[in-house]
């Protein structure tokens, strides 16, 4: 008996051994973490491969935008539309609040140390904790601590704007670690990339400089942050100019060494485009990227013709273009199935092949521009030419019933018309399609049984959109159907955008090689009626809440793949969105003083490692 206990507790003993060190496995701190698979850099990685190490810091920079500002904070719905640039900004640099981890922009989703120096997770990813850098401070010299990292995430729930208000919806207990760090414990709500929006989605905010009773306000209090500059000086709605910080804490971590390479950077704000366009040309503004067809602001005439100025003609402007290796994303005008007249499938679909591609690429842009038929397309994620193969077959389940033969085959195209911008077969399909959803011509309108016209408003933000919507006005009135244009200031629209007041809009879905949880926020029926959503569509569809749960899960790239591609199908089926086009491409000009490093990302040019070459 004596012996059998002892054998008991031996075993028992060496039990709780590998299990302790395989806890302890799991849990070592971490230089980086992907979606799928290992980040690519190793854990002694100097910095990422798309920046000059070497480049000198100096000189200064001035962008352009179009639109106003008056907030610093722009994760409240109050501020979410007109904050100052800079303040948190993908395109510009995270100049005032840092996230807890950073993204490298040559892999499809992989996150590297920023205020945590470390991480750590188990396989299945039920947790994550991040190990803040000793070293990292606000920029008023109080160090970062866990509080600060607590705080953030309970303020954000309570009073900041979608998505930052629903970080904790998948935390099922958020608690200080030691003195340096903070765990995250992950509920069943949670999915695999969790850890990752939470690393590098989420900024960091200083509890002690921040009121909670007033954070939800607008404000141009000049904020208190973490980044590598400060607010040098403000005129409300008009410029702010940024000073590099001299003790910014960071600025010798790997992630960051060939960023934040300007003692300057000023942001100045024009009513028009073609306003921003006249300084870039006095050069008032250094940088004007002419839109990479997916923002809705790529005008090939323009980028052809519209620099025969005298900077440009003496080589002082380079044009330049870039060649990211991304999906094509989605552009294209919009349906909110909030209305009534667009709850219809069918009728949706019929507006959606009416529109003569291949008369306004032609004859508004050169036929510069290529059609887009799907969310993904240009890449293996994509159903565009791409058969859905057993696996997503099975994913998809009974939804596959209402994907066209055709879309799940990947051979679907939208309709090549003759290019008049009068294709009577086209327009006869459109028609037989409104027929089906209850609708006839009677006295030169397309009618509804009650006699009421087919009559709807798009509304547009600038010229190059203002004149598509044109051409599609002119051809949908040959089928009776009564289109409006109005085209409004930026304020308006991103006010009428964010509670969706609207019928029709122009907008843009950037799609990259590792979609997630921002598919929740554009299309999820949870974020339907969620002021300051992406979901402008209005879509709440199960099965559509089902690929994008089986996106979010997946362990393999094999099930991402399917999932993937299961919700492009999806989306494409449903016609929310009437295609436009993409050119794969970046055009960007500039003054050749500001200069950048040799080569680009997989995700193409990357504003903030670019320098002065006068500081050289």
């Amino acid at each position: 008996m004596k012996l059998w206990k002892g054998l008991r507790l031996h075993r028992l003993a060496t039990s709780l051994f590998f299990i302790l060190i395989s806890s302890a496995a799991v849990a070592q701190p971490l230089h980086g973490i992907a979606m799928h698979g290992e980040p690519a850099l190793p854990p002694d990685y100097t910095h990422f491969s798309y920046v000059n190490p070497d480049v000198k810091k100096g000189g200064k920079i001035a962008y352009g935008v179009v639109g106003t500002y008056d907030s610093f904070n722009p994760f409240v719905l109050k501020g979410m539309r007109t904050t100052a640039r800079g303040v948190w900004d993908p395109q510009f640099g995270n100049l005032i609040y840092e996230p807890l981890m950073t993204r490298s922009y040559d892999e499809a989703f992989s996150v590297y140390p920023l205020i945590a120096e470390s991480v750590e997770w188990d396989d299945d990813r039920t947790f994550v904790q991040f190990n803040l850098n000793p070293k990292a401070h606000w920029s008023d010299g109080e160090p970062i601590t866990p509080d600060d990292v607590i705080f953030t995430f309970n303020l954000l729930a309570e009073k900041g704007r979608p998505p930052y208000s629903s970080r904790l919806a998948t935390v099922e207990k958020m608690e200080k670690v030691g003195e340096h760090s903070v765990r995250f414990t992950f509920n069943d709500r949670a999915n695999r990339e969790t850890p990752l929006i939470l690393a590098y989605a989420t900024p960091i905010l200083p509890k002690h400089a921040i009121d909670p009773d007033t954070f939800d306000q607008s404000s141009l209090q000049v904020p208190v942050g973490s980044g590598p500059y400060k607010v040098k000086s403000i005129q409300p709605g008009e410029k702010i100019v940024y000073e590099r910080d001299p003790d910014y804490w960071g600025k010798d971590i790997p992630s960051k060494v060939g960023f934040d390479n300007y003692d300057e950077i000023s942001v100045t704000y024009f009513l028009q485009q073609s306003t921003l366009f006249e300084a870039f040309k006095k050069g008032n503004v250094d940088v004007y990227p002419e839109g990479d067809a997916i923002s809705g602001s790529a005008d090939a005439g323009h980028w052809g013709k519209a620099y025969d100025f005298p900077a440009a003609e003496r080589g002082d402007i380079v044009k330049e273009v870039f060649e990211p290796q991304l999906p094509s994303g989605m552009f294209g005008f919009v349906f909110n199935t909030r209305r009534p007249i667009f709850a219809d499938e069918k009728v949706r679909e019929a507006l959606s092949i009416a529109f003569d591609f291949n008369w306004v690429n032609k004859n508004l842009f050169g036929d510069a521009f290529t059609r887009t038929e799907s969310f993904w397309q240009n890449s293996a994620l994509g159903a565009y030419g791409n058969a859905a193969d057993a696996r997503e077959l099975a994913l998809l389940g009974p939804a596959k019933d209402k994907i066209p033969a055709d879309l799940l085959a990947g051979t679907y195209t939208m309709p090549i018309t003759d290019g008049t911008g009068t294709d009577r077969k086209v327009l006869r399909q459109a028609v037989t399609l409104l027929a089906k959803a209850g609708y006839k011509i009677s006295g030169g309108k397309m009618v509804d049984a009650s006699g009421n016209q087919l009559a709807f408003e798009v509304m547009t933000q600038n010229p190059a959109q203002e004149r598509m919507a044109i051409a599609y006005q002119r051809t949908l009135a040959l089928i009776g159907v009564a289109m409006q244009v109005r085209t409004v200031d930026d304020a308006q629209y991103q006010s009428r955008t964010s509670s969706f007041d609207y019928d029709m809009i122009v907008k843009a879905y950037p799609s990259s090689l590792s979609p997630g949880t921002e598919q929740r926020f554009r299309w999820e029926s949870t974020s339907r009626d969620a002021p300051g959503s992406y979901n402008y569509a209005g879509v709440a569809d199960p099965d559509i809440d089902r690929m994008i749960e089986a996106v979010t899960q997946a362990r393999s790239m094999e099930d991402f793949q399917a999932a993937v591609r299961a919700l492009d199908r999806l989306l494409v089926a449903g016609h929310y969105v009437v295609p436009l086009y993409h050119i794969g491409s970046q055009w960007i000009a500039r003054w050749k003083h500001i200069e950048h490093p040799e080569g680009s990302p997989l995700y193409g040019y990357q504003l903030p490692v670019w320098y002065d070459a006068r500081a050289q």
